[in-house]
């Protein structure tokens, strides 16, 4: 088959590649320069979109609404602005094979593609609960969710089994969306997770018990403490039970599994040095083989910070650190120099008529303030860590945009804390006289 080459190759197709085209363009790239190679068969799209207003029932996000980068407030990249920039998308093809040392990639229909630099932007997949083993778990109607195609599926069965009952299988990011998704679709929704409280990764016990009220409060069932460990199906094919570990079936129509994702670096296995799960790169996202970086998901990176290898997988640092090793490339090319990533890590959802922020690192005591009763009418609370003295870390629901950008502040400055009462009573006005 015949062969492409190209200066530069972004392998991947989602947020990170299309803000680093847009950051290519905005730089100056010459037609049939770049490159981008995704297995999927849409042009670049904000991904969190799939998971919040993509399954709406009403005013449904669809593309080309969330083309990226318009999650950002930016430009909407349609496929045409590719073509007009002399940006090759090339779609539906999916990487098998990976040589770096001959700067060479392989796509499973045999082409091969040259670079000259290489911006690895594979991102994560999800954990299945096939690769467990778990009994049942290949029936019809059991979804994950990452990309469109799987979207467009769960809408589908969404419309066929109206009104049904769901099963959310995990309780974090995609368990608590989905969970609230499939509410708003007027589906009996049941999650069910192992962990003592939901999203442990980032929320403390405090702040856990006001999502799990308020979602109990809109009749959503939730229960801890357990797993799935097989499922049932219908002489279709289609999932009918879940079977839980404590012995307990929930009945199920459809089942949304959420337990995690694993970054995509399987085909560089022994060819790159890695860390952490990821692949190690510097402050500029250059990996150790030359001319190969790597952004996004799969990257772990030096967190200026906090002095720490990283690896963060969140939709923001897609698109900062794509921007980030767009512009080292272009510097090192030109004999400039640029700054150091200088990354504030930063996580937020949306799920009703809630939205949280957090910034900074969930690490050390913790203080909770403001109104976190579920059942109040507008609730607005949040949380500090405090560690060394200092505040490094701060989450707020319900803020306005004005005192999200005061907590993400307090992030980034560290102020000193004497007394953690204080800081209680104090509240959001502490963040807000920074």
């Amino acid at each position: 088959m015949a062969e492409k080459s190209f200066k530069y190759v972004i392998l991947g197709g989602g947020v990170a590649a299309g803000y680093a085209a847009r950051e290519f363009a905005k730089q100056g790239v010459q037609p049939g320069e770049l490159a981008i190679i995704s297995k999927e068969a849409v042009a670049p799209y904000e991904r969190p979109a799939l998971s919040k207003g993509y399954l709406f029932p009403e005013g449904a996000a669809r593309l080309p609404g969330f083309h990226v980068c318009v999650g950002s407030g930016g430009e909407r990249l349609l496929p045409e602005w590719y073509k007009e920039k002399g940006i090759e998308l090339i779609l539906s093809t999916e990487i098998v094979k990976v040589d770096l040392p001959a700067n060479t990639l392989v796509s499973a229909a045999g082409e091969t593609f040259k670079y000259q630099v290489l911006i690895v932007a594979t991102g994560s997949t999800v954990i299945r609960l096939t690769d467990f083993g778990v009994q049942g778990a290949d029936a019809k109607n059991i979804f994950y969710l990452r990309e469109i195609d799987d979207a467009d599926k769960l809408v589908e069965a969404i419309k066929a089994k109206k009104n049904g009952k769901a099963v959310i299988v995990g309780g974090g990011y995609i368990g608590l969306e989905l969970g609230a998704a499939m509410k708003i679709n007027n589906f009996d929704v049941s999650m069910v997770y192992p962990e003592p409280w939901c999203m442990p990764r980032l929320f403390t016990s405090g702040i856990a018990a006001f999502y799990e009220g308020y979602y109990a409060n809109k009749g959503i069932k939730i229960i801890k403490g357990t797993v799935a460990v097989g499922f049932t199906s219908d002489s279709n094919g289609e999932v009918k039970e879940v079977k839980l570990k404590d012995g307990r079936v929930l009945e199920a129509d459809i089942v949304v599994v959420g337990v995690g994702g694993r970054p995509l670096t399987i085909l560089f296995k022994g060819q790159v040095e890695e860390e952490k799960g990821g692949i190690k790169t510097d402050a500029f996202f250059k990996t150790s083989v030359p001319n190969v970086y790597a952004v996004g998901d799969v990257a772990t990176f030096p967190l200026k910070l906090y002095n720490d290898l990283r690896r963060v997988e969140h939709v923001d640092h897609a698109r900062k650190s794509a921007e980030q090793a767009v512009n080292a490339i272009k510097a090192s090319e030109e004999g400039k120099s640029v700054d150091e990533y200088d990354y504030l890590p930063y996580f937020y959802s949306r799920s009703f008529d809630l939205a949280w922020q957090f910034y900074g690192d969930n690490v050390g005591d913790t203080v909770l303030f403001g109104d976190n009763n579920p059942q109040s009418p507008k609730p607005k609370f949040g949380t500090y860590w405090i560690k060394d003295g200092k505040v490094v870390g701060a989450f707020l629901e319900g803020g306005t945009a004005e005192e999200n950008q005061a907590i993400a502040k307090v992030a980034k400055l560290q102020p000193p804390v004497e007394n953690l009462d204080a800081l209680a009573n104090e509240g959001l006005s502490f963040a807000c006289k920074i």
